[in-house]
C-alpha cells in the first residue's frame, strides 16, 4: 500500500500546533527572562530607596537629639581644626534650616541609634541570594518597626 496522499492534510492540524507550541515555549522564556529582570530591578530599587528613607531620617533624628559633652573637655590639634570647620558647616546648615532639638531620652537615643544600624548602607548585602535577600528584607521590616516606635517617641 502507497502513503495515502491525503495523510499530511489530516495531520496538518496537528504540526502546526507543534510548531505554535514550540515557537511559543521559546519567545516565552526569552521575554521571560527580560521580565523577570525588569521586575527585579523595580523591586530592588523600591528596596534600597524604603533602606535609604528610613536611614535618612535615622539621621534627621540623631542630629536633632542633644549633643553630650566632652567630660574631660580636652581635643588635640587636630580634633579642633575638624571640629571647628565641623561646627562652620553645620552653623551655615543651621541657619537654612532648624528643627527643634528632641527631648534628652536614653530609650529614644538608643531607638535611633539601632534604626540606623539596622538600615545603614555599607553593612546592606547587594548580593542577589537567597539569603541575602531574606536578610536584606529582616533588616528593612525590623527597622521600619523601629521607625514607628521613634515616630511615636518623637510625637
Amino acid at each position: 500500500m502507497p502513503d495515502d496522499p491525503l495523510e499530511g492534510v489530516f495531520n496538518i492540524e496537528d504540526r502546526f500546533y507543534q510548531q505554535g507550541y514550540k515557537q511559543g515555549l521559546e519567545d516565552g522564556t526569552a521575554a521571560g527572562r527580560a521580565e523577570g529582570r525588569s521586575f527585579g530591578m523595580q523591586k530592588g530599587f523600591e528596596k534600597f530607596a524604603e533602606s535609604g528613607r528610613l536611614a535618612s531620617r535615622a539621621v534627621v533624628w540623631a542630629n536633632r537629639m542633644p549633643r553630650k559633652e566632652d567630660p574631660a573637655g580636652a581635643t588635640g590639634p587636630e580634633e579642633e581644626e575638624s571640629t571647628a570647620a565641623a561646627a562652620a558647616a553645620a552653623g551655615a546648615a543651621q541657619e537654612r534650616c532648624r528643627l527643634p532639638p528632641l527631648a534628652s531620652n536614653a530609650r529614644l537615643d538608643k531607638n535611633i541609634r539601632l534604626l540606623y544600624a539596622l538600615v545603614e548602607p555599607d553593612t546592606l548585602s547587594t548580593e542577589n541570594t537567597d539569603e541575602a535577600v531574606q536578610d536584606f528584607d529582616d533588616r528593612v521590616k525590623r527597622a521600619q518597626g523601629k521607625a514607628k516606635v521613634v515616630e511615636r517617641m518623637v510625637g
